[in-house]
């Protein structure tokens, strides 16, 4: 892990295509923009966090429904 000091209107390139320059600071945030190429995919890490919590839970949810399903049919026998 590269750890970096910047200040305000100050940037860091990553690889040959990519800026990251930092707009304004706040007492506990940042913001931050980021130039890239269109192909590029540039998201927050919660959000990916988030939907691989909701696939899981769909899966599961998948499981339990095709549990039921077997259940309900063996009943209808």
């Amino acid at each position: 892990m590269l750890i970096l000091q910047r200040k305000k209107n100050e940037s860091v390139i990553i690889g040959e295509n990519i800026e990251v320059t930092v707009l304004e600071i706040g007492m506990d945030w940042i913001k931050l923009a980021f130039e890239a190429p269109k192909d590029v995919s540039i998201l927050r890490k919660e959000l990916i966090e988030a939907a691989k919590v909701n696939r899981e839970a769909a899966k599961a949810d998948s499981g339990a429904l095709d549990a039921v399903k077997k259940m309900m049919k063996k009943e209808e026998k």
